[in-house]
């Protein structure tokens, strides 16, 4: 099988070759497809990414030369701007990036050698360059079209026009929707789980701080985390963009570069937490989890407590929603009756045909209102609790409502305000960036006005 490419112009021939560099190996301005600032684009380039496409198995005969070359060019365009805001790449972690696709694509193939030989690369050392400066272009566009449309947002008056606006046989139709709510019991921790885990992280804290310890080593090692645990317990974190669990969060940004926060508990366990650097709004931090361990007998004695919550809503004893404000464990829900909350949309439904599998299983033999019977759930972190689930709310199959789908609706004005935004930006610095563009390419019909005609 052939390695499936983790970006769309991955191994491509690095066609991030600046204009300086190019000038000065003496290009053939024939060989030039196009320069947008400092970036050249070359025929080969755009050639190279059809053989590309086409050794993935890719259907190339709808897409056209022209079409990649605008591709490429944008991404340029986006490059060069965001370097001139001085918005900077996380170096370390394109490498780390670099790293996961060469062992993805060792794995697949068998070898590095076989790996260098599909791809016609003379040496893993150039192979790797390749693909960092790829991955670096990438990252540096995404950047950019991130701070564009940042601060876009979109007032209730623009929502309810934008709706307006659709005719009503374009209407988009929404399908079969859930709202569902859970109650979580976690077992009881000992004080003494509570004291272990917290002595072993403070042992950590002092090797790194008064030995000299590396934390990356130490989170490589120990840290039951096992989305960071391989790149040393590394986040990157942005002060405007809202990620991880409050306290996490509250941790991260509340301490200067290089220190080291005490333990704290989050919902998924201990941490401990430090700081590698502070770059305007994001925060790089590093960060070793562990998590309780539960007897047999504790995990048995939440099991009854739920199977007690249970029996008390069936008998109308007390309302599904009052059980989850009283017991429920889960900070993020309990608060508004055990609903829980999509993290693809922020809404509180899920479209059932793209509910997450595990969930699916859960409540797919739920009637509306009936209550599952205590589930055990072990997260990622080897975490293990008990959860109820009810099928709260059941919204068929329909066209698009402005007072129903109001939040999905929202979404939708708010991408259209973005695009635009985006196309206001690529007009004005089209405007104002050196571009070149060969004349071979000139009778191509862009959907930007490369040449400012």
């Amino acid at each position: 099988m052939k390695p499936i490419s983790v970006l769309f112009f991955l191994l491509v021939t690095s066609a991030g070759i600046q204009a300086q560099d190019a000038l000065a190996s003496r290009i053939k301005i024939d060989g030039v497809s196009a320069v947008i600032g400092d970036y050249v684009i070359l025929d080969s380039d755009v050639d190279k990414t059809i053989l590309e496409m086409e050794s993935q198995g890719i259907d190339v005969r709808g897409i056209s030369k022209c079409q990649l070359l605008g591709k490429l060019m944008e991404d340029k365009l986006y490059a060069h701007h965001a370097i001139q805001d001085s918005l900077e790449v996380n170096v370390e972690e394109v490498y780390s990036t670099v790293d996961q696709i060469i062992d993805n694509f060792t794995q697949q193939l068998g070898s590095i050698e076989k790996v260098l030989e599909f791809y016609n690369k003379e040496d893993e050392a150039t192979f790797r360059q390749d693909i960092f400066e790829i991955n670096k272009l990438q990252k540096l566009s995404s950047m950019m079209q991130s701070q564009i449309i940042e601060n876009v947002e979109v007032t209730p008056e623009e929502v309810r026009v934008f709706f307006e606006s659709i005719p009503e046989i374009d209407l988009p139709t929404f399908g079969t929707e859930l709202e569902i709510s859970q109650i979580v019991i976690e077992p009881e921790v000992s004080e003494a789980e509570k004291d272990r885990i917290v002595n072993q992280l403070r042992t950590f804290r002092e090797d790194v701080l008064e030995r000299g310890s590396s934390f990356a080593s130490k989170a490589i090692l120990y840290s039951q985390d096992p989305g960071s645990r391989a790149t040393g317990g590394k986040y990157t974190l942005n002060r405007k963009r809202p990620q991880m669990v409050k306290e996490f969060r509250d941790e991260a940004f509340s301490l200067e570069e290089g220190e080291i926060s005490e333990p704290f508990k989050t919902d998924f366990g201990w941490h401990i937490l430090m700081v590698d650097k502070i770059r305007g709004q994001e925060v790089d931090v590093r960060h070793i989890l562990l998590t309780p361990k539960i007897e047999p007998a504790q995990l048995a004695e939440a099991k009854k407590k739920l199977d007690t919550i249970r029996k008390r809503i069936v008998d109308k004893e007390i309302s599904f929603k009052d059980a989850a404000l009283a017991f429920s464990s889960e900070k993020e829900t309990r608060f508004n009756g055990g609903v829980l909350i999509n993290p693809q949309t922020g809404d509180t439904r899920f479209e059932l045909t793209n509910l997450d599998p595990v969930l699916y299983s859960q409540i797919r033999n739920l009637e509306d209102n009936e209550i599952s019977a205590p589930l055990m759930e072990e997260d990622r972190s080897g975490l293990k609790k008990y959860k109820i689930l009810k099928v709260s709310n059941r919204f068929d199959e329909h066209k698009a409502d402005y007072s129903t789908d109001y939040v999905k609706i929202k979404a939708l004005a708010l991408k259209e305000k973005q695009l635009n935004a985006i196309k206001e930006w690529m007009q004005e610095k089209i405007e104002s960036t050196y571009i070149y563009l060969n004349k071979s390419n000139r009778n191509c019909e862009f959907t930007n006005n490369w040449l400012k005609l």
